[in-house]
């Protein structure tokens, strides 16, 4: 007899792979290997990622295939290194507007880095989508491009992901 039995499907949580650490509001970098270089090193700083560089290779070579810059004002640089044991997030907030060479040609407000080790591929495509649903809700989006801190970033990400 064939298990009728529903699977547990289980819905990605952003609050399962970001570290409070890894949110910085304002950054520093006002040009895009800056700010990618920015919170791949806040990510080594949090402990998230041993191999610095080799993740700055992976994210800025993926960056030069195509632009993360997805629209809407964000941008999701993202990479795979061998050195992550998990998957991990950062957010930055740059204190202006930068170009990111998105697809709409508008200014970036918002860049959400996503690093994942090599054979999460399945988990590192889900959380990219889960990403940009967010950022399509036209609330949530107005809410976290008005917020100044790394603190609100967070209250609102863990709001959206419960």
């Amino acid at each position: 007899m064939p298990n009728t039995r529903l699977r547990e499907v289980r819905i990605m949580n952003l609050m399962d792979i970001l570290d409070p650490a890894c949110i910085i509001a304002p950054l520093a970098s006002t040009e895009k290997q800056g700010v990618i270089n920015e919170l791949i090193d806040r990510m080594g700083e949090a402990g998230q990622v041993s191999e610095v560089q080799s993740l700055k290779d992976a994210v800025w070579t993926r960056e030069q295939t195509r632009t993360t810059g997805i629209g809407h004002g964000l941008a999701i640089p993202h990479g795979k290194c061998a050195s992550l044991k998990r998957q991990s997030l950062a957010i930055g907030k740059p204190s202006e507007p930068i170009d990111f060479e998105a697809i709409d040609t508008q200014p970036v407000q918002l860049v959400v880095l996503l690093a994942s080790p090599p054979d999460k591929t399945k988990d590192h495509i889900e959380a990219l989508a889960h990403i940009s649903r967010l950022i399509s809700d036209v609330n949530f989006r107005e809410e976290i491009y008005n917020a100044t801190t790394p603190e609100e970033i967070f209250e609102l990400v863990s709001k959206q992901t419960v």
